[in-house]
């Protein structure tokens, strides 16, 4: 008789794979909130998140709740001398960017960057096509899909463990976006060339699928302190090389 296995969800060489996580950042709204309370100097109470979103505080809460089960927030009651009981102060969790280096994914990850690197006349350009294709699968993941482009973009390069913050904006719509950690820095000195390049293919594939075809990123590396720095442009200007 064969019993079954439950594997709870066990990844290859049983790694927990961190599902909350994920769960948490494919939510727009959720990464929208997340990204307010990052630029918080002091981190935000619910009712000043449902104040700048424009959502009801009921909502809100349950929004940052999910994103504190999922380590993404610290909540601490916050003791500012007002009467009755305090309300709760939600800050950036500490630590939540970092990302592992090292391990048999890393090891793979390097191999194919020198193989494409060897092989390749114009890594660049290879890295740019697959980051396309890349880009436009992982916002597919994104809901709501009625959410901005801009948004569901930004959702989509917080999944992947760069800390955006947005920079400059119009009309609720990302133009310019620093992106604060890179998730593949390590492979950066074996081709800056590809694996930059395969960045800049996410954000244009991403926004492709997102609906905003007009639109045609420009990727700056380490383009302002401590953070490389996306552009949006209108798709006919023409790239420096």
């Amino acid at each position: 008789m064969l019993v079954p296995v439950e594997t709870h969800g066990l990844g290859p060489a049983g790694e927990s794979v961190d599902t909350a996580r994920h769960r948490a950042l494919a939510s727009t709204t959720r990464v929208v909130i997340l990204l307010l309370v990052r630029q918080a100097p002091r981190g935000l109470t619910a009712a000043e998140v449902a104040q700048a979103t424009g959502r009801h505080l009921t909502t809100v809460r349950e929004h940052l709740e999910q994103l504190t089960s999922a380590g993404l927030l610290i909540r601490q009651r916050d003791h500012g001398g007002t009467p009755g009981r305090p309300a709760w102060r939600y800050r950036p969790a500490a630590g939540q960017v970092e990302t592992p280096s090292g391990g048999p994914y890393r090891e793979l990850a390097a191999a194919l960057v020198e193989h494409i690197v060897s092989t390749e006349s114009d890594p660049w350009a290879a890295g740019v096509s697959a980051g396309r294709a890349w880009g436009r699968r992982l916002v597919a993941d994104v809901q709501p899909v009625t959410a901005r482009p801009g948004q569901r973009l930004l959702a989509v390069l917080e999944r992947l463990g760069f800390a955006p913050r947005v920079a400059v904006a119009n009309q609720d719509e990302p133009e310019v976006v620093h992106l604060h950690a890179c998730p593949f820095l390590d492979l950066v000195g074996s081709s800056a060339d590809l694996v930059c390049g395969m960045h800049l293919g996410v954000l244009r594939g991403a926004l492709e699928a997102a609906g905003a075809p007009g639109v045609r990123p420009a990727l700056e590396p380490f383009g302002a302190p401590g953070a490389c720095v996306v552009r949006m442009r209108p798709a006919e200007t023409r790239e420096a090389p």
